[in-house]
């Protein structure tokens, strides 16, 4: 599969399945731009440092991109504003000459019983992860449009195919994502732009990290967590990796009839 004379934008492409999906869209031969958030906000806990600079990681992808041979550029934008997804949709129409795959793989999570979920945490799930899908398709869908075979991938999750105690903001989002993909592919099937969805399992990312620490049992480090969760949950016994998923993406990115699908990559956790 060769994506040679493509342009690719991947939203949250700075860090994890982002880098990895952004990694191998240019070793497949896309140019590639990469969309990141300067600073996360508070309730994005996976994060931990409220200050974390997200720019800084995609300009070290872009680095390793340009390395490759491809051109790449990284934006800030926050997805959950139009003004700033529109301007980074602007962006690589300029700077690189159109678009061929848009990846909207920004995302964050966060854990708590819904009595105990506070709006903040709850606005900010949706705002992200299904708010920044949205406004990332609507800049994007008229750049597409012009482009024979372009398509849409939107990064969901397990969580959105089977629900988790202490999650249901989290899945219902990745559950918003998966139906709102499904009909985008629909919608946009007349015009020959194709839209698919992939639900990462476990990965150890920055989210999974955090995910650890919540999970765990009292007496229980870290790694012991780690080990158990994939032994008990990943029927192939090991973790997903970023580069996994961006396998999966390189492969919907140049399947002319593959549309309106949302895929696993999980290890045989999810069976739907």
């Amino acid at each position: 599969m060769t994506l040679a004379g493509k342009v690719a934008l991947v939203t949250g492409g700075g860090r994890g399945i982002g880098r990895g999906i952004a990694l191998a869209l240019a070793q497949a031969g896309a140019d590639v731009a990469v969309a990141e958030v300067d600073r996360v906000a508070s309730a994005a806990q996976q994060y931990r440092d409220a200050s974390l600079s997200g720019f800084a990681g995609a300009e070290e992808v872009v680095a390793e991109i340009r390395a490759l041979g491809r051109r790449a550029l990284a934006i800030r934008a926050d997805v959950t504003k139009w003004p700033e997804v529109r301007a980074m949709v602007d962006t690589v129409l300029a700077q690189l000459g159109g678009l061929d795959v848009l990846v909207c793989n920004a995302g964050v999570v966060h854990v708590a019983p819904v009595e105990k979920l506070t709006e903040e945490a709850f606005d900010l799930t949706m705002a992200v992860n299904v708010r920044g899908v949205f406004l990332s398709c609507k800049a994007a869908i008229p750049a597409l449009k012009q482009r024979p075979g372009a398509s849409i991938i939107n990064v969901a999750s397990v969580a959105g195919k089977n629900g988790a105690p202490g999650m249901a903001h989290y899945c219902a989002s990745k559950f918003a994502v998966v139906g709102f993909t499904n009909s985008l592919a629909k919608e946009l099937a007349r015009h020959g732009v194709r839209a698919n969805a992939i639900c990462p399992g476990i990965l150890r990312t920055q989210m999974w990290e955090y995910l650890t620490d919540e999970f765990r049992a009292p007496d229980e480090d870290r790694e012991a967590a780690w080990e158990r969760y994939v032994r008990t949950l990943i029927p192939l016994g090991r973790p997903q990796t970023p580069a996994d998923i961006g396998q999966l993406a390189v492969y919907l990115a140049s399947a002319p009839n593959v549309t309106g699908q949302a895929i696993n990559v999980d290890g045989g956790m999810e069976l739907h």
